[in-house]
């Protein structure tokens, strides 16, 4: 039998009732990284919906490494509690869930989309770092280069955030290595101006994010994915291509990496694919999947059930990762399955909603 979008999937010993994840979205709605009643809510609604896996929005691993001050976080044994709340409640429902880690590097402290600053990243106490003292642009602040310590405490908090992530019950973890943070950072040639073991070759710039893997990888059970998202391309001439991401894929794999979440861009500003068009990385995921023999996951414009189901059926990728849409339609797995008359489980409370014979 040929798979749809609604076949479940075995991923290590986790099992998913569908192929149809939530993407990582920042939610801007935290207050010192910790969950509030909006990210119940919202994290909550979408399990109801049938989603098959949850991924929470991009954890910041430490104060500095926030994206906007308002980012949730996994920085402080406290946070733990929280983020368990987020688990539960998708569990209840059916869902599964994922944890991002992540540490935004030069673009840290950026703000939320819909305030207007004039300049991004200054904060009296916390110092932004990255691997060489590049600002993402001219109105932001330049970071300080790391040094071999600051690297060290770097991989020992991405193993800490590990650890208070399992002890919030999470599924899948997902290491962030895209869209210009830190670790992107250094595996692009664009913002890596390393003279060290960190910098220079392919093989030092992506040493960082091997550490943190192989750490990572050590900490969790043998039975609980790692994911990994990447940038595929910089869409910049010089910076990382489609050829880095399928050697670095290769060897995650060896490393114990499951599943390589396929984006791209977001190391240079202003500087988006110029031939941009719906569902326009899924080359990407097809490319990597086939050539690095690795599960991916496609995401960036899927706008229909029809091209969701197609990546799914012609094997292009083995997970389709939804974001905006599911900012519009949290029910969004139920509606689908109900407009092609597949079977899904749907909450009793919400049955009637679906059956006009209940």
């Amino acid at each position: 039998m040929k798979e749809n979008l609604f076949t479940p999937i075995q991923i290590r010993s986790l099992v998913l009732r569908n192929r149809i994840v939530m993407s990582p979205m920042c939610m801007y709605s935290s207050e010192d990284g910790f969950v509030n009643d909006f990210h119940i809510t919202h994290y909550g609604s979408r399990a109801a919906g049938g989603t098959g896996l949850i991924f929470t929005e991009a954890c910041a691993i430490s104060p500095e490494g926030v994206i906007s001050k308002q980012d949730l976080g996994i920085y402080k044994d406290e946070h733990v509690e929280g983020l368990k709340r987020i688990v539960d409640i998708c569990h209840s429902f059916g869902a599964k869930v994922g944890i991002q880690l992540a540490h935004a590097g030069r673009k840290a402290l950026g703000g939320r989309p819909w305030d207007r600053f004039d300049k991004f990243g200054y904060d009296d106490e916390l110092e932004i770092i990255a691997p060489s003292p590049i600002p993402f642009a001219n109105n932001w602040k330049t970071p300080k280069e790391m040094t071999k310590d600051d690297i060290k405490s770097v991989i020992e908090k991405f193993v800490k955030a590990t650890q208070r992530a399992l002890k919030a019950g999470f599924d899948v973890i997902e290491i962030h290595a895209a869209h210009g943070y830190l670790l992107n950072e250094f595996l692009s040639p664009i913002t890596n101006k390393r003279t060290d073991e960190y910098g220079g070759t392919f093989e030092n710039r992506i040493r960082l994010l091997i550490e943190i893997v192989e750490k990572v990888r050590a900490t969790i059970p043998n039975e609980m994915p790692l994911f990994v998202r990447i940038s595929a391309t910089d869409h910049v001439e010089g910076g990382w291509s489609l050829e880095d991401s399928i050697a670095l894929a290769k060897i995650l794999k060896t490393k114990g990496v499951d599943v390589i979440d396929c984006s791209s861009g977001g190391i240079a500003f202003g500087a988006p694919p110029n031939d941009y068009y719906r569902a326009h990385q899924i080359v990407f995921s097809e490319t990597i999947k086939k050539e690095a023999n690795i599960m991916t996951m496609a995401v960036g414009g899927i706008t229909s059930f029809d091209m969701a189901n197609e990546i799914i059926k012609n094997k292009r990728a083995d997970l389709v990762a939804i974001g905006r849409l599911f900012l519009q339609e949290p029910y969004l797995p139920i509606k689908w399955a109900m407009s092609r008359n597949i079977k899904i489980d749907i909450p009793n409370q919400y049955q009637r909603g679906y059956y006009l014979d209940i």
